[in-house]
């Protein structure tokens, strides 16, 4: 069977890639630190050795939109078009082709349905930057195959604090049932508070860095109880507009099994709190 051999979870900011390669007196004062955090964080996916990434974002309405808006969805196509076109003028960030993995889709796809998640799927999706960003972060030579899995963040009503919790456990146990010697990282990525277009959106810190830094607390624990003690759609709302992006957060440490992280980092980018995290598989003991 295939193994799980990391978890990751982490922001995903657009300007990471433009702010971080500019001429060096057009960069932003936290450029340099900021690039340091990343590769150190890439190192721990490498470390890992996968061959193949699941990999969990949220498309941010460039092609599941309000005339048809599915809470999950598996693409299932042999390779993958990626960045929009304001992706590229808005951010800077560059197109790909990224390789599918057919047949683990398809089995991840059928897995989930038998534990009760009736995902939507696509055999045309196009690659949005909650997964081209963690590419470039990540694994910019772009040589592994993926399985991209999208969740409904932004469009009420949304699946429940422990729905993403409980999916986090069931695309563990996809994974590892996959008929296949395949070594498989798991990357997702969301946000921290995040005010868009709102009045805390340009502030000198994340809108609510209370929870912020609560937040990561309770994913360096692995504390999913007291994260659904406390978090709820209402409280993320008050913490900012597109605050439910840590449902993304939630659900990854769910594939984690709960367990405490092995690395933790984050970074204060004045409006935003970047965050990472990965998690490797607890041995059982003998």
């Amino acid at each position: 069977m295939a193994k799980l051999v990391a978890t990751l979870a982490s922001t995903h900011h657009p300007f990471y890639l433009r702010a971080t390669t500019a001429p060096a007196e057009e960069q932003m004062p936290q450029a340099p630190e900021w690039r340091l955090k990343v590769e150190a964080y890439r190192e721990t996916l490498a470390r890992a050795q996968p061959d193949i990434l699941v990999m969990v974002g949220s498309d941010h309405f460039h092609q599941i939109f309000l005339d048809n808006c599915p809470q999950f969805l598996i693409g299932k196509a042999p390779r993958y078009d990626a960045t929009f076109y304001n992706e590229e003028r808005e951010f800077g960030l560059p197109k790909y082709m990224l390789q599918g993995d057919e047949a683990m889709s398809a089995f991840m796809h059928t897995s989930l349905l038998d534990q009760n998640f009736d995902f939507a799927f696509s055999n045309e999706l196009k690659i949005d930057h909650s997964i081209v960003c963690p590419i470039i972060t990540l694994r910019p030579q772009n040589d592994l195959p993926i399985v991209p899995i999208y969740t409904n963040i932004f469009a009420p009503p949304l699946p429940s604090v422990r729905r993403f919790y409980d999916l986090g456990l069931a695309i563990r146990r996809a994974i590892e049932g996959f008929p296949s010697s395949k070594r498989v990282a798991a990357i997702g990525t969301g946000h921290l508070s995040l005010e868009l277009g709102g009045p805390r959106q340009f502030t000198e810190t994340g809108p609510d860095p209370v929870f912020d830094r609560q937040a990561i607390e309770w994913l360096r624990a692995g504390d999913v109880e007291a994260i659904l003690r406390n978090v709820s759609h209402e409280s993320m709302e008050k913490s900012g507009n597109a605050t439910h992006g840590f449902l993304n957060f939630i659900l990854m440490l769910g594939v984690a099994g709960a367990e405490c992280a092995d690395y933790v980092d984050n970074l204060d980018l004045f409006h935003t709190m970047e965050a990472y995290f990965t998690w490797y598989p607890k041995e059982p003991a003998a």
